[in-house]
């Protein structure tokens, strides 16, 4: 449950990184699969995190405070289709990169991958990049009130399938509809009790 949310900074270098001193719980994804509207729906504020049709609008890593100072999120700069340069791209890939290998306190990698599409390769690269490094992840598959639901479990089984884990390991949810909040929710709250530990 999220019961107070605020944007705290951003930053553009992954040499300059904030710490907390709590867990943090990051957001990745491609461009455009639906980051702000997925913090906004866990937060309960609509604007919090700002939505943009143009993809590869996030071009720093953002930070948000929850429950004052409970945990944070780290919202990453979308990867992919961003009409971009190379050099920019390169740089939005370093940035992630050094935030994944460096943060101290990051606990887990909220995925997310449109559930209407075949996890793209970049998906992929990501996913290979934290089972080398070790870090865990949870899959978040978005924008479900798009599909029925004899097509939601389709999908979700052929984003499992690529991604090479079980159907219950990806989360489905709709940020219009509200949809898979509890059960992110629940993860969250298992992600803090496993890090309560450590």
């Amino acid at each position: 449950m999220i019961k107070q949310a605020k944007f705290v900074t951003s930053v553009a270098d992954a040499g300059k990184l904030p710490d907390f001193g709590a867990p943090e719980i990051a957001i990745a994804g491609r461009s455009n699969v639906g980051k702000s509207s997925f913090i906004n729906m866990l937060t309960g504020q609509g604007k919090l995190a700002r939505t943009s049709s143009e993809p590869g609008r996030t071009r720093l890593i953002n930070f948000f405070e929850i429950n004052k100072g409970e945990y944070y999120f780290a919202d990453l700069p979308g990867y992919g289709f961003a009409k971009v340069s190379r050099a920019e791209k390169d740089k939005w890939g370093a940035l992630i990169e050094n935030y994944l290998s460096k943060s101290e306190n990051l606990i887990n990698v909220f995925v997310l991958v449109d559930l209407r599409h075949e996890p793209t390769d970049d998906d992929k690269l990501l996913l290979n990049y934290l089972y080398a490094y070790s870090i865990p992840f949870t899959i978040i598959a978005t924008k479900a009130d798009k599909l029925s639901r004899l097509q939601q479990g389709k999908c979700r089984q052929i984003v499992a399938n690529a991604l090479g884990v079980g159907t219950s390991d990806v989360i489905v949810t709709s940020s219009e509809k509200g949809m898979g909040k509890q059960e992110v929710f629940e993860r969250i709250d298992r992600l803090l009790e496993t890090a309560s530990k450590l």
